[in-house]
């Protein structure tokens, strides 16, 4: 399961500054690692809870923040009109914190899961930031996966401050 990496593995910025992360980012053409983390009614849900549909992986430091917003509000707006596929935003903050930015914004095309009890996700994932001020939270990524949950298409986004590459995402999602 967890990678028990005690030296960061890769890196990506903030303002300009390396920020260090721990874990392996998963490979395209190898099978997602399994995860349990926490949906806003403070249920485990696992990778295998969404079964054989698609898989956006929305990876956030926090929906509190303009950038992860965007993302949140762009992934559901695409998810809308897709087969088979389901949005997971998912972040550090609270399953609460989640559900109220989504309800306000009436994002219903996406599900928020916290790493609250499934902080491993982030090393298993490739994505805790080891260092800086946002040390503990996750780096910003996408990560697709096919209806076996192998993954189609990664990104690791090079600047935390900036957002994904969505018609890379999408394009990944058409090409299933």
């Amino acid at each position: 399961m967890s990678k028990k990496t005690t030296t960061p593995t890769a890196t990506t910025t903030l303002d300009g500054a390396p920020v260090k992360l721990y874990g392996e980012f998963p490979q395209v053409g190898k099978v997602a690692p399994p995860f349990s983390l926490v949906n806003k009614d403070l249920q485990n849900i696992t990778l295998a809870s969404f079964g054989d549909q698609r898989k956006v992986l929305n990876i956030v430091p926090s929906l509190d923040t303009p950038t992860c917003q965007a993302s949140a509000r762009r992934f559901n707006k695409e998810a809308a009109s897709l087969d088979n596929t389901v949005v997971i935003n998912i972040s550090a903050d609270l399953p609460f914190a989640m559900a109220r930015f989504c309800s306000s914004e009436g994002l219903a095309n996406v599900t928020n899961l916290s790493v609250m009890r499934g902080r491993e996700f982030m090393r298993d994932y490739g994505v805790k930031i080891a260092d800086g001020v946002l040390a503990g939270l996750t780096a910003r990524a996408v990560i697709v996966l096919d209806s076996k949950n192998v993954v189609r298409y990664t990104e690791l986004v090079s600047a935390i401050e900036n957002e994904p590459d969505y018609d890379a995402a999408l394009a990944a999602l058409q090409a299933m």
